[in-house]
């Protein structure tokens, strides 16, 4: 299996990287700024998301889309999709985007979503609804085999690997203590052992402990 990371050098885009070299997969970072990664020795196109071209994806088998914009830059979750899903239409590369939890539904008619709650942070308002509508836009893609993957609430970058998770749907879920919890390391495992399943397609899955 052939892997391109796009975003290879920021934390969640790094994890999956470092997931997938530990299975001795073949993995390219494809970033803008080689100098910023870890391990020289990983395959590399050093490119802006914005400039890759169908040539420069089709090779892999899986393209991990780990791109983040913060800020006044947030409509890039949906113009950075928008240009992804355009090159790798009518390929047989899969498009797996590392999504936001914002956007799962707390209700059984799916018509409220985590976000629009009162206890969500303010600060993080503004990137859960840009990247909610980049989600809305991607379900409207059907010429590209996409599948979105959302974290639980609790997206912790310095938690422990444990290897164990839960796949779930488009609804908020929580364990048994009910916490929304999963690590980087625990969602990347999740995300590379899907990188090996095929039976979700132009779908949102969520992953939590």
């Amino acid at each position: 299996m052939k892997i391109g990371i796009i975003g290879a050098t920021g934390k969640s885009g790094m994890t999956i990287l470092n997931e997938a070299v530990s299975r001795n997969l073949d993995v390219t970072a494809i970033v803008r700024n080689k100098a910023k990664l870890d391990d020289k020795t990983i395959n590399v196109i050093e490119k802006d998301l914005f400039s890759l071209t169908t040539e420069d994806l089709s090779s892999f088998d899986v393209v991990v889309d780990a791109f983040a914009a913060w800020g006044d830059n947030v409509d890039q979750h949906s113009t950075s999709l928008a240009h992804l899903t355009n090159i790798l239409k009518d390929t047989d590369t899969r498009l797996f985007v590392v999504g936001g939890a914002g956007s799962l539904y707390v209700d059984m008619d799916k018509k409220i979503q985590l976000m629009d709650g009162a206890e969500f942070p303010d600060a993080y308002k503004p990137l859960a609804v840009a990247m909610g509508k980049a989600l809305d836009s991607l379900r409207q893609v059907t010429d590209v085999n996409w599948l979105y993957i959302s974290p639980a609430a609790m997206f912790d970058s310095e938690g422990q690997k444990t290897g164990n998770y839960v796949l779930a749907g488009e609804e908020f879920s929580t364990n048994d203590k009910g916490d929304s919890y999963i690590s980087y390391l625990d969602y990347a495992v999740a995300a590379v052992d899907l990188m090996s399943q095929s039976e979700y397609n132009q779908t949102r899955v969520s992953v939590r402990n």
